[in-house]
């Protein structure tokens, strides 16, 4: 099972975004900070590489996904995808190692 799977919708997104910034070559690093109303906070963000203590490397619907091995304790069997919908526009996370999420959805206990 991949720790973090992209749905289309999401993938599409992801790759408007890099277009934009020039960075086609890159891939999306998911992770996990300390911080936020729960506990835990998403953190998306671009790389160039694979950092040598990756968990996992892998490309979905065209995007490159990195996941390091800490993070990967967090959000095993978690979806990505992208809500474009009246009630807010942005990623969300559906992570079944969630205890408690936020309001926001940005932030959970494990």
């Amino acid at each position: 099972m991949q720790t973090v799977t992209v749905t289309p919708k999401a993938a599409k997104h992801i790759q408007r975004l890099m277009d934009k910034d020039g960075l086609e070559d890159h891939g999306l690093r998911v992770a996990v900070k300390g911080g936020g109303c729960s506990g835990l906070s998403y953190v998306l963000g671009f790389d160039d590489a694979p950092k040598t203590d990756e968990k996992e490397v892998t490309e979905q619907h065209g995007v490159k996904v990195f996941v390091d091995l800490k993070s990967a304790l967090f959000i095993a069997g978690m979806v990505l995808d992208f809500s474009d919908g009246l009630n807010g526009k942005g990623f969300t996370f559906e992570n079944p190692v969630a205890k408690t999420t936020c309001g926001c959805g940005n932030s959970f206990a494990a």
